[in-house]
């Protein structure tokens, strides 16, 4: 059966990325769904849960209100709770109860907005999409509602923004400031890290940028806003790797020049003939199987369960969503890097290189989780 999962995990949803991507902003995170669901994310999707504040609530929908649609209630819990707190601003994220119902968070939004006068905006998730979406969703409204539009790029400057950077794809084991050192060592300056170790004054300067690094697919609706308004070109790539992060800072500089946007992580250099396929989000994915190629000599693809965009991708790779997807695309040949929940659905000859993931399977392999900046990839397990 399509969309059943037998055997692996699954993504955590969109609502968790929207949760996610803002935690560190200072704003107000609802998510609109029956009390308790909030543990979901706060223990399984979000490390800096016990060291870091951060507004995230759940409204606590009650089945006579879901059946009713009684918005008034919600309204004034949110319009309440935000005049006590005073965040910087509002976020109010659907899941599927809201979505059956109809919901209208944007009118729910601008009603608080009103009442409060705190930037409010709804968020259209429905928990049937993945992480991915809703921290895209989430991170291009922040883009629209507080980048400054009064400000220019600065071409020639270096000055980079990081987009898409979440705990969800890269945790918290410090890859977030071996992405500043990268840049820094590379002759750019960091503007901001959109959104882990940033402030949303300092994400609300985006516009000065020179170029923009996206470290996700989470990250390209912000990019597309920010090319659109400032003229700012995206380079989509991580730095893993030795020779890959080399590559990478190039296509920076030549963006930065051209003012042409690229996606070196759809480069997939020829190997030595040992097969491997990382199994993930595109641009993290696609980044290290580059960096494999160039590094150790690997035939690397991807294999990609989440959403992704034209471009991220090498031509023959595409989406697998689904176990019944996935499975036919592993070989016993293949070295097979992916979180250690896809070691059940992977032939029982090939080799594994454990790479857990925040997004499939949460807590459980959070220790050990790499930051592999900048460092030789080689893919043995």
């Amino acid at each position: 059966m399509k969309q059943t999962a037998r055997i692996i995990s699954t993504y955590t949803a969109d609502v968790s990325g929207v949760a996610s991507a803002l935690f560190e902003l200072g704003g107000m995170t609802v998510m609109h769904d029956a009390s308790g669901c909030n543990s979901t994310y706060n223990t399984h999707d979000e490390p800096r849960w016990y060291d870091t504040d951060s507004l995230v609530f759940i409204s606590a929908l009650s089945e006579m209100e879901a059946m009713m649609g009684d918005d008034k209630k919600l309204i004034r819990d949110i319009t309440d709770t935000a005049l006590a707190l005073h965040p910087r601003f509002v976020a109010i994220a659907g899941t599927p109860i809201p979505m059956i119902t109809g919901t209208d968070l944007k009118a729910i939004a601008a009603i608080v907005e009103k009442n409060t006068g705190i930037p409010c905006f709804g968020l259209k998730t429905n928990s049937m999409h993945t992480y991915i979406s809703g921290a895209d969703m989430a991170l291009e409204a922040v883009a629209r509602r507080f980048a400054d539009t009064s400000l220019t790029r600065l071409a020639g400057s270096g000055r980079v923004n990081v987009l898409g950077m979440t705990p969800l794809d890269f945790s918290v084991n410090g890859s977030d400031g071996s992405i500043r050192a990268w840049l820094s060592d590379n002759g750019f300056t960091p503007l901001s890290v959109w959104a882990m170790g940033s402030t949303l004054d300092e994400l609300s300067r985006a516009g000065e940028a020179d170029v923009n690094l996206v470290v996700s697919r989470a990250g390209l609706g912000t990019a597309l806003y920010l090319q659109k308004t400032f003229g700012t070109p995206y380079v989509a790539g991580v730095p893993f790797g030795l020779e890959f992060s080399k590559h990478l800072a190039r296509a920076l500089r030549e963006a930065a020049g051209s003012g042409v946007s690229s996606a070196p992580c759809s480069l997939r250099p020829a190997g030595g003939g040992k097969k491997a396929v990382v199994i993930g989000e595109s641009v993290y994915s696609g980044s290290l199987a580059a960096a494999a190629a160039m590094d150790a000599g690997f035939d690397a693809r991807v294999v990609c369960p989440v959403e992704t965009a034209p471009g991220f991708l090498a031509p023959g790779e595409s989406v697998a969503p689904d176990e019944d997807d996935i499975i036919p695309l592993l070989h016993p040949e293949d070295t097979i890097a992916a979180d250690p929940m896809y070691k059940p659905v992977c032939p029982p000859d090939s080799d594994f290189y454990p790479l857990p993931s925040e997004a499939f399977s949460g807590r459980i392999y959070r220790k050990d989780i790499p930051n592999l900046i900048s460092r030789k990839i080689d893919l043995k397990g």
